[in-house]
């Protein structure tokens, strides 16, 4: 009897140990990482990812994690078809990160359709937590209102009251346009006109010629990445704000900034999420982060992916099962808190909800070293930086 009892016992342990250790979930980090946000994106993403994973210790919890990543080269069929196969033949449960609002549309529509998970960090465009919204999205990190919200209200109450738009032509472009001048508009402000160009870009002389004649005070640049570090460097060239004009980055990353160096970039202000050396928390992550990427410090997009992850791991280990619309229901349940954004939510709609920041970017005479780009002007609270739920128009919210 008491060996029946022993070997029960033992038995019952290992069963145990193999039900704990069954859960095994794959992450797909899919993003750009030949082109023109490959800097703020790319290979640092995926870095971010592992951390996440590291500090959760999914061993500890019974929980295997694989990682893998792809470059969908900000084309929205070649986004898909790389999720498609993920989905159908490789096993991903979650697809992280996907900047280029272009590629986040279609690869949202796919990851509802096959009942799966996408997180972006690095897609823009408000559409995917309005009517674009879907139960199987949650957008992270920013989004083209919130960052209208920030930087072009900030803007015409400094003076800036006519605008003139530089815009990227594909959907994140013309979303973050088209929530900026809603914003200039709600300001008192007024909009002169708009250029788009060609995305990814390549010569922005003709464009920025247009945006100087228009005699508008700030010129938007509605667009990101390469396009928008080469789109300053030319407004640098033409002597637009020797000229009196003022730019406004509609989306700027550190990474940018860091590009342009101090002597083009001072005084540029923006709406970001996350900066480096913003508290004690986040300075010690973003060394980590640096550690592996050569001393280079992570963009809110690198933050936002590991934000993601932890969270999307916390739900699983809370559950013990990795089923999308039970994950999707535990991940808005639960509170989100971690280093780089501190605490937050997650709506209805899919919208992550966190604090957003004002940032000036830093005279050469005012920086410390190499990453000392940011001067911190003000803090837009968590339930003022997004768009509010009830006007995005997404079917998942009611009323």
């Amino acid at each position: 009897m008491k060996a029946r009892l022993v070997r029960s016992a033992v038995l019952a342990f290992f069963l145990t140990g193999a039900a704990q250790a069954q859960v095994s979930v794959k992450l797909g980090v899919l993003n750009d990482q030949s082109g023109v946000y490959s800097d703020l994106t790319g290979q640092g993403s995926v870095v971010a990812a592992r951390l996440a994973v590291e500090d959760f210790r999914p061993v500890d919890k019974g929980i295997k994690v694989d990682i893998i990543s792809a470059d969908h080269q900000n084309k929205p069929d070649v986004g898909a078809s790389i999720a498609r196969q993920w989905y159908d033949q490789e096993g991903v449960d979650v697809i992280l990160d996907v900047p280029t609002s272009s590629v986040v549309l279609a690869v949202n529509a796919l990851t509802r359709d096959k009942n799966k998970i996408m997180i972006s960090s690095g897609g823009g465009t408000s559409d995917l937590t309005g009517t674009q919204c879907s139960p199987n999205t949650i957008h992270w990190t920013y989004d083209t209102w919130a960052l209208a919200n920030g930087t072009a209200s900030a803007m015409v109450k400094r003076g800036g009251d006519t605008w003139f738009f530089l815009t990227a032509d594909y959907a994140f472009g013309h979303a973050l346009e088209r929530d900026a001048a809603a914003q200039v508009s709600k300001a008192g402000g007024k909009v002169l006109g708009t250029v788009r160009h060609p995305f990814p870009g390549q010569d922005f002389a003709s464009f920025i010629l247009q945006a100087q004649s228009s005699g508008a005070k700030v010129i938007g640049l509605a667009n990101a990445g390469g396009d928008f570090v080469n789109a300053m460097k030319q407004a640098a060239e033409f002597g637009v704000v020797q000229g009196g004009q003022s730019l406004a980055g509609l989306l700027v990353f550190i990474t940018d900034v860091h590009s342009l160096g101090l002597q083009v970039a001072q005084g540029l202000v923006m709406t970001e999420a996350f900066y480096w050396d913003f508290n004690d928390q986040t300075r010690a992550w973003s060394k980590r982060y640096a550690e592996k990427m050569g001393g280079k410090m992570p963009s809110t997009a690198h933050a936002g992916v590991y934000s993601a992850t932890l969270h999307y791991l916390k739900a699983v280990e809370a559950l013990k099962d990795k089923d999308a619309a039970k994950v999707m229901a535990k991940m808005k349940e639960m509170p989100t808190d971690d280093p780089v954004f501190g605490k937050g939510s997650i709506r209805a709609d899919g919208r992550k909800i966190h604090d957003m920041h004002l940032f000036e970017v830093k005279k050469p005479a005012e920086s410390r070293g190499a990453w000392d780009l940011y001067k911190h002007l003000a803090t837009v609270p968590a339930d003022q930086a997004f768009r509010p739920l009830n006007e995005g128009g997404c079917p998942l919210v009611k009323g």
